[in-house]
């Protein structure tokens, strides 16, 4: 992983910096470089030197955030995430230093460990201050992310022990690192992305504390998100999935289980059916009730006047023998519906809810795997000075909507791709005026509002005329 040391495939424009750049540059990538070979005499012996030191990650597919928007952009700013510059596969204990300190140089930092030189960057310099930049490695995916994050900008005096001399073995625990979650927050543009995030048993990060916080608002878990996947979690997940009778792993979140989430959570704003007991006393209006429910949930196939008859009975007594409450319209409540029955109706009824809400998710999802495939999918933070296929797409997003001329798309973000972003923004009350954060860029909620608008266009056809449409 060549990080920093890669050719931006967008030109950046330095004159204006979103708040949202300002904040990846000061987590991240902070310091201007300033080159100095003042120290690049070859070394003999361990000596001390000042670091200022900033952490870097390696970006997956499906993370909930991404600090430029999406994984191409991120992979631009972190690298491919694989190998660093000496082509050793990133591990626990991998740092980026200056071209001055040879690769596999140990670097022990107090309180952090002791590290190997592997990798390079473009803002991994010695600086004018006397002090060297250090970049830490410090692992996948939302978990590395947060880690990063956390880790901000530390200034640590170290040792260097240069090859050749007599080096400790590299050392450093991850685990041991903060993993503050919640800073992610800032981050999280894939709001309706949760199937593609797939959270696992062990890991850390906000995919699972979405997680979390599905399943307590739904009833599952008892204590508060801490985003961490541990036995509670799963045994919650579990419990909901036996539940709503979908047959996926507890240990992992699939897409068809993450769909069902979303449903579940979706569906508390849903109103409860009937709360009457049903039988020939019955008020019209609720046995009406339980007639449209025994229709929604498949047992019942005739009309809706809110008379108990014959047909309504044996529609009940279906249900009741088919979910093991009664054995024969002999036993005592066939036909009727009582506690017992009730209960398993709006058991019934809260699936089939539920499963509608799962299969929204589960095309919306489809439908940006296809925007993937097809290399159109908008997915990056953008302002002016930038160029690429995001920007492309950008414009031709807004000239379908009327604020960009689409005569004028040609991929480079410039005064006019700026103004028709910030008319966008005012139109859909983004931002109040020309001098807010952000205005005139592409942020986080500029982003989801253009995303939204890019699905719910091929979700129409989809719902109108199926796949084969697109």
């Amino acid at each position: 992983m060549k990080h920093f040391t890669h050719t931006p495939l967008y030109k950046k424009h330095t004159k204006r910096v979103p708040k949202h750049v300002q904040l990846v540059a000061l987590c991240i990538a902070i310091f201007v470089p300033y080159s100095t070979l003042s120290n690049s005499s070859i070394k003999t012996e361990p000596y001390e030197q000042e670091f200022v030191i900033t952490a870097y990650y390696s970006p997956l597919p499906g993370q909930c955030c991404y600090v430029r928007g999406g994984l191409e952009a991120e992979k631009i700013l972190n690298g491919q995430g694989i190998k660093a510059a000496d082509e050793t596969p990133v591990y626990p204990g991998m740092i980026a230093a200056p071209a001055s300190y040879p690769f596999g140089t140990k670097v022990s930092l107090p309180g952090l460990g002791t590290f190997a030189v592997h990798d390079r960057g473009g803002a991994i310099n010695e600086l004018s201050t006397g002090a060297h930049r250090l970049d830490i490695w410090v692992g996948y995916g939302e978990e590395g992310l947060a880690r990063a994050l956390g880790f901000g900008v530390q200034r640590i005096k170290g040792t260097v022990y240069p090859n050749g001399t007599a080096q400790p073995n590299v050392q450093v625990a991850l685990d041991e690192l903060p993993v503050p979650v919640r800073e992610l927050k800032t981050f999280y543009v894939q709001q309706d992305n949760f199937l593609a995030m797939e959270p696992k048993e062990g890991q850390r990060g906000f995919s699972v504390y979405l997680l979390q916080d599905h399943l307590q608002q739904i009833g599952y878990l008892k204590h508060r998100p801490t985003g961490f996947f541990g036995p509670e979690t799963r045994k919650a997940f579990a419990g909901f999935l036996k539940d709503f009778h979908v047959n996926a792993p507890e240990n992992a979140v699939s897409d068809i289980a993450a769909a069902y989430v979303l449903g579940a959570r979706a569906r508390l704003d849903a109103r409860k059916p009937f709360k009457q007991y049903i039988d020939e006393s019955a008020s019209h209006i609720s046995v009406a009730e339980a007639q449209r429910l025994l229709r929604f949930v498949g047992y019942y196939k005739g009309r809706t006047h809110g008379v108990y008859d014959e047909n309504l009975k044996a529609s009940i007594l279906k249900f009741q023998i088919e979910n093991g409450i009664v054995a024969s319209e002999e036993d005592k409540g066939a036909g009727r519906i009582g506690p017992s029955t009730r209960v398993a109706l709006r058991a019934a009824w809260n699936r089939k809810v539920v499963a509608r809400h799962a299969d929204h998710h589960m095309t919306i999802h489809a439908i940006n795997d296809e925007l993937e495939r097809r290399g159109v999918r908008f997915a990056s933070f953008l302002e002016e000075g930038y160029r690429g296929s995001q920007v492309r797409i950008l414009q031709k997003l807004l000239a379908d909507q009327g604020f960009f001329p689409s005569k004028k798309i040609n991929g480079n973000y410039g005064p006019l791709t700026a103004e028709s972003v910030l008319k966008y923004q005012l139109e859909h009350g983004l931002v109040s005026s020309a001098e807010d954060n952000g205005a005139a860029t592409v942020g986080p909620a500029t982003l989801r509002s253009l995303q939204r608008f890019q699905r719910g266009k091929l979700y129409r056809v989809v719902r109108a005329d199926g796949w084969h449409a697109l």
